[in-house]
């Protein structure tokens, strides 16, 4: 086969087979074909896009192109949940202990967080002692006695992936649909789980901004996961303002904790529970979203989700203490409130500024090198249709400095927009999108 060929096909608009496919992703990865016809190519596909038949084989391709985990060994339909990444989204650390308590097995590889999103390892981590760095033997043993575990994920998970990703950035082609179902579905597939319930994000903190934009991504992936033999549902969720009120790595582990002990509800949990229903439905523990709440509910008042949390939590060499007590977490060294500057009502936010004001605080990293502060970040004491007097507080901020505290207060500040008309609260979800269509809500 010759690459040349096959981007002058691509080029004008020609489908890709089967096995052209998998030359271009073989060759991607083992080193075969230069970074100059690689990135040919996927501007190639950005421009010309892909039709369902060659976006599933791409996936499936980068799939195959390294490890992956198998997961029959455990009891059940092992389930998985993926956010295609937000501000203050920390359901998956509600989401894993909730739905393992209710007998559907979660073996869950994360990533760290870049850019103005935060990573689930990262939050893991600031529990004291917690490791992400597990054996896969040790990793199915857990699950198996748990019910769930937290890891980082394989060197050797869809390195295919790996290479796409360094080039699509400097190559303006981070905006492919095609490329970004692949990218996602290719570690979800990779990472064995059989029962895969997406979180897509639409707003101004998401990667696609439009509802329109979001249900095609949504579309995108569950086709991928069905071609592929898994059961699959996406929600297409609210991400115009952050989901949860605490954005930064401890106060979210603070806030998941709150939430599974009963002390906290409210979008954070509404959105979670949600998730978790369907991961329960194609888990085959329940039959419907009405038993599926109804069980996730029970697991919250007993006291289950927050108990299997420390159970993780311990078996990964972390304090659980801290799930009683969460002033054990990490805590900044200043923490100030956020005065609001006007009267009103809260109109909108600029939910990607925000998260890069936490970002900018030491929460976030703008390069893979750069060294997380855990305690750092702010807590939101507004939403969208709230009203606001001149001087109230607004928000609270947590940082290393009084020079950091001044300048998140002023970014905050910017980002929350207040006016005079009364504005209706977000809607959370917008769509559910199945293998038989979208449903919109």
């Amino acid at each position: 086969m010759n690459m040349v060929e096959l981007l002058e096909k691509k080029k004008l608009g020609f489908t890709l087979s089967p096995e052209e496919i998998d030359y271009f992703v073989s060759g991607s990865t083992k080193g075969g074909i230069p970074d100059y016809q690689i990135a040919a190519m996927l501007m190639a596909i950005r421009i010309m896009g892909m039709n369902r038949e060659e976006t599933s084989q791409l996936t499936l391709a980068m799939t195959r192109s390294g490890d992956q985990v198998d997961l029959s060994a455990l009891a059940g339909i092992p389930a998985d949940k993926h956010s295609t990444g937000g501000v203050g989204d920390t359901t998956t650390l509600i989401l894993v202990p909730l739905v393992a308590a209710c007998g559907v097995p979660v073996a869950k590889m994360s990533g760290r967080g870049l850019g103005h999103t935060g990573g689930t390892l990262d939050k893991l981590e600031s529990i004291p002692g917690f490791r992400i760095e597990l054996g896969m033997e040790q990793f199915m043993a857990q699950v198996g006695e748990i019910g769930c575990a937290v890891i980082g994920q394989s060197g050797d998970l869809a390195p295919a992936d790996k290479v796409f990703y360094s080039l699509r950035d400097v190559t303006a082609t981070v905006d492919s649909l095609p490329l970004i179902a692949g990218s996602i579905m290719s570690k979800k597939l990779a990472s064995g789980a059989q029962a895969i319930v997406l979180d897509v994000k639409t707003g101004t903190g998401a990667i696609m901004q439009t509802l329109t934009e979001s249900i095609e991504l949504a579309q995108a992936m569950v086709r991928i996961g069905e071609d592929a033999g898994r059961r699959m549902v996406a929600l297409v969720t609210d991400m115009g303002e952050p989901l949860g009120s605490h954005i930064g790595n401890a106060l979210e582990v603070k806030e998941a904790m709150d939430v599974l002990a009963g002390r906290v509800r409210g979008p954070l949990l509404s959105v979670s529970l949600e998730l978790g229903g369907w991961m329960l439905v194609l888990g085959g523990v329940a039959g419907s979203m009405a038993e599926a709440k109804a069980k996730l509910e029970e697991a919250l008042a007993s006291g289950a989700g927050l108990k299997t949390l420390a159970r993780m939590i311990s078996a990964q060499g972390g304090d659980a203490r801290c799930c009683d007590d969460t002033s054990m977490l990490p805590q900044a060294r200043v923490i100030a409130d956020v005065p609001a500057i006007s009267n009103g009502f809260v109109q909108d936010m600029d939910a990607t500024e925000l998260g890069n004001t936490a970002q900018g605080m030491g929460a976030g990293r703008r390069q893979k090198t750069d060294v997380i502060d855990y305690s750092v970040g702010f807590v939101l004491h507004k939403r969208i249709g709230d009203a606001v007097e001149v001087g109230e507080t607004i928000a609270t901020v947590h940082a290393k400095n009084e020079a950091d505290a001044r300048s998140a207060a002023k970014r905050i500040q910017e980002a929350v927009h207040i006016g005079a008309e009364e504005t209706p609260p977000s809607k959370l979800v917008y769509a559910v999108v199945t293998g038989e269509g979208v449903h919109r809500l």
